[in-house]
């Protein structure tokens, strides 16, 4: 499966302590993270996966498949979509059952809610699968600001708040790269969202004080490519590249699961 690594970010050598501390103060949505400084050790065991919107915990499976294979024990949150503060509560309930340290990966609006629930001292490290890291005080809309969603990309609001992707536009902004049939069947089994989860901002940014990684989906049509590299760069994640379209999770597995296969045996020694 092919994987284009583009971006490699690991600083090794020394990094003074001033330097550190003013990256950690730094605010405001125009300032990039240092990277993370990672030194390998024992590998932490357990990963939680939280799906974004329009979708279900269901296409976690080959890289729920991948990780299991490799002795990772591995939950998959059920994000009710309904709130922001309702998919807060549902990473957090299945976050307070891990047995320890834990890597927490979120796809799309999935980063979203780890980025607020990342702060849990469960938490080893945070992995972004073409996903979304507002800082405080943003919401995942507000992402969108600066480099818009391609026009692939259509969403509709119902009468009731709740919103779906376009049917006729589904395959080409969300699923680009699967089967037709699985896209139509991805199509229809959609999960709306409410609206007013996607104008919640976030209380408190993880990834200001915990090792991230970050998979930029390069054939994405639901985030522009550029906005995923933009906000890998802000946050200082190691990145990677991989041929794919928004669900990259779930048509480039193997990919995926290596990154957060590299994130657990890392996040133990990484720091800022």
């Amino acid at each position: 499966m092919s994987i284009q690594i583009r971006s490699f970010i690991v600083t090794v050598g020394a990094v003074a302590t001033l330097a550190v501390a003013s990256a950690a103060s730094a605010g405001g949505t125009g300032q990039a993270r240092l990277p993370v400084r990672v030194t390998p050790t024992h590998t932490v065991k357990n990963v939680v996966l939280v799906h974004g919107a329009f979708a279900d915990g269901s296409g976690w499976r080959p890289v729920y498949d991948e990780l299991t294979a490799k002795g990772y024990r591995v939950s998959v949150v059920q994000n009710p979509l309904t709130s922001f503060a309702d998919d807060v509560a549902a990473t957090r309930r299945v976050l307070s059952r891990q047995d320890g340290p834990t890597i927490l990966v979120g796809h799309s609006y999935g980063g979203t809610v780890i980025t607020e629930v990342g702060v849990d001292p469960k938490v080893a490290g945070l992995v972004y699968v073409a996903a979304l890291a507002p800082d405080v005080g943003e919401s995942t809309l507000d992402q969108f600001a600066r480099i818009p969603a391609p026009s692939t990309f259509v969403t509709e609001e119902q009468a009731d708040g709740f919103g779906f992707v376009n049917l006729s536009k589904f395959k080409a902004g969300f699923a680009g790269d699967t089967r037709d049939a699985d896209a139509a069947f991805l199509r229809d089994s959609q999960v709306p969202i409410a609206t007013a989860a996607m104008n919640a901002p976030v209380t408190q940014a993880a990834w200001r004080s915990k090792p991230s990684w970050f998979v930029v989906a390069t054939e994405d049509g639901a985030i522009d490519p550029k906005l995923l590299r933009s906000t890998a760069t802000r946050i200082g994640a190691v990145t990677e590249e991989v041929k794919g379209s928004h669900v990259v999770f779930l048509t480039r597995p193997k990919a995926v699961a290596s990154v957060i296969d590299r994130a657990a045996k890392n996040a133990g020694r990484a720091t800022r």
